[in-house]
């Protein structure tokens, strides 16, 4: 594939994963966020990610990390967003900050800039609409680990053309990951049925059925899965799981979506999952919540 400059804007634990990510399949990589101190922040979770993926898949890294880390340029400005060929925005899941950055954006890239949102539940076509060729806004729904997870969820708009869903393969590809294919809703496929069963093990908590380690122990032994939805929570952040539901609630206007009051109270005393070192469970060596 000829695109070997990416942008990831957003440098939180997704996008950071994102760039290193990139990085490791040899794109020169920008990775854009408002501030020195979340870019250095940044830093430090991408060689987190780094040093987990060597310890559970030695093989997946080939170079080390000077070197991955050499690929990518921190930066808080658009000065180099001259040579971008894609864009993976990523920041928060509140659609009035995204429209804030899409209005700059659209002054900065050229015209045949590929737009990947990295978006959880949020409509792509309504993204799309904020910019002047809303056929090159496609969505991109990675997932976390980004370097561990071999799937990205493509979400196309009602605008996205046949040629950036296409050009969307190839770059997924050359991540060595697979993508599926879905059609703009709110949540898309994998969230709509993610986000629902999250809000209502956290309801089991609240009501006292059972405690969150046994919710993650029945997923587990019971289905197979390989985390359950709590510990899952934890991972993505109990204020991003707050915000996509929000978003579901409000698109649908389906009381199916509503956030369980013990997931806004423990956002609230900043308990936000692996993030902040504690959440439904505990994590050492991070920032307690309070």
């Amino acid at each position: 594939m000829a695109t070997r400059v990416c942008a990831v804007v957003g440098a939180g634990v997704m996008g950071g994963d994102i760039a290193l990510d990139l990085a490791g399949h040899e794109y020169e990589v920008i990775l854009k966020d408002l501030t020195d101190e979340r870019l250095a922040k940044a830093g430090d979770n991408i060689r987190r990610t780094y040093n987990l993926v060597k310890l559970t898949q030695r093989e997946h890294f080939s170079s080390s990390f000077d070197e991955l880390l050499s690929r990518i340029k921190f930066v808080t400005d658009y000065d180099s967003f001259h040579k971008v060929d894609i864009v993976v925005e990523n920041i928060t899941e509140r659609y009035e900050a995204k429209k804030s950055l899409y209005a700059e954006l659209r002054t900065v890239c050229r015209d045949d800039v590929l737009f990947g949102a990295n978006t959880s539940c949020i409509s792509i076509t309504r993204i799309g609409a904020l910019m002047p060729r809303p056929e090159n806004v496609i969505g991109m729904h990675f997932m976390n680990p980004v370097p561990l997870k071999p799937l990205v969820e493509v979400i196309r708009g009602h605008h996205t053309s046949d040629q950036t869903v296409d050009r969307t393969r190839s770059f997924i590809k050359s991540l060595d990951k697979t993508c599926v294919v879905v059609n703009d809703s709110p949540g898309f496929a994998s969230n709509r049925v993610l986000m629902i069963t999250i809000n209502e093990s956290i309801w089991l908590v609240q009501d006292g059925v059972a405690q969150a380690k046994d919710i993650d122990t029945i997923f587990k032994l019971g289905f197979g899965h390989k985390m359950g939805p709590l510990a899952t929570a934890d991972l993505i952040g109990l204020d991003t799981i707050l915000d996509s539901l929000m978003v579901l609630y409000e698109s649908y206007n389906d009381p199916k979506f509503r956030p369980c009051p013990l997931l806004r109270k423990m956002v609230d005393a900043g308990l936000l999952g692996t993030k902040s070192g504690r959440g439904f469970f505990e994590y050492e060596g991070k920032r307690r919540g309070v």
